[in-house]
Parts: structure tokens; C-alpha cells; sequence
């Protein structure tokens, strides 16, 4: 069952990665990679609090955190589009907006990621605290 939902779960994710790709397309913003950036930034901290949340509920079964970890957010968020786009600016000489790229990327994801262990582990002391 488990590779069911990670697979459907899956074409969800890939299909909202899709779509916000086509909702912000690069080309509004002068080619910078908008869509890509907005994607892996929300699945950083999706990703992150969705972890925390679900390991401290008890009733969370492994599957749907699977399903939602692995098959929805791991095909939403994509290390492979961020990678080409960044040697796609450097081949096309536009070693700045590369750089603040990848630095976006770095530090945004990193901060989101802070963000959403941070918004779960808030979320777990108040309702212990209730």
C-alpha cells in the first residue's frame, strides 16, 4: 500500500510543482528562476514542519508521513530544475543573478526550514501546554 500512496501522493506533488511553474514563469522576472525558487522555499518549510508534526502525533500512521514526505513534497521540490538553471545563467554569462540565485536558495531554504521546525515545535508546546 505504502508504494500506492507515495506514487499518487508523487503525481500531486508533480503536478503543483507543474503548475506554479507555469504560474511564475522565469520569464517575468527578466529569467530568474522565480517558480523554482517559490517551490523548494515552500517545501523547505513544509517539509519541516510536517516532520516534527507528524512524528509527535501518535495517530499519524508511517505511510502518510511517507506518502506526504517522500511522494508529495520530494516530487514537488526539485534540487535537479535548481542545478540546471544555475549552469544554464553561467553559460549564458549572467554569473550575478546566478550567484543571488543559489545564495537564495541556500539561505531562503535554510531559513524555512528553521521556520517550519520552529512553527511545529510551537505548535507542540501549546497544545501540551492545553
Amino acid at each position: 500500500m505504502i508504494y500506492w500512496v507515495v506514487g499518487i501522493a508523487g503525481v500531486v506533488g508533480a503536478l503543483l510543482r507543474y503548475y506554479i511553474g507555469l504560474w511564475v514563469p522565469a520569464s517575468i522576472m527578466w529569467g530568474f528562476p522565480m517558480g523554482t525558487l517559490l517551490v523548494n522555499y515552500i517545501g523547505c518549510f513544509i517539509l519541516s514542519w510536517f516532520t516534527i508534526w507528524s512524528t509527535t502525533m501518535k495517530s499519524c500512521p508511517s505511510w502518510i508521513r511517507v506518502g506526504i514526505g517522500t511522494g508529495l513534497i520530494g516530487s514537488f521540490t526539485t534540487f535537479s530544475t535548481f542545478s540546471v538553471e544555475v549552469i544554464k545563467m553561467f553559460e549564458e554569462g549572467l554569473w550575478l543573478m546566478s550567484l543571488v540565485y543559489i545564495m537564495l536558495s541556500l539561505w531562503g531554504g535554510l531559513f524555512l526550514t528553521w521556520s517550519g521546525y520552529t512553527w511545529a515545535i510551537y505548535q507542540q508546546k501549546r497544545t501540551v501546554e492545553e
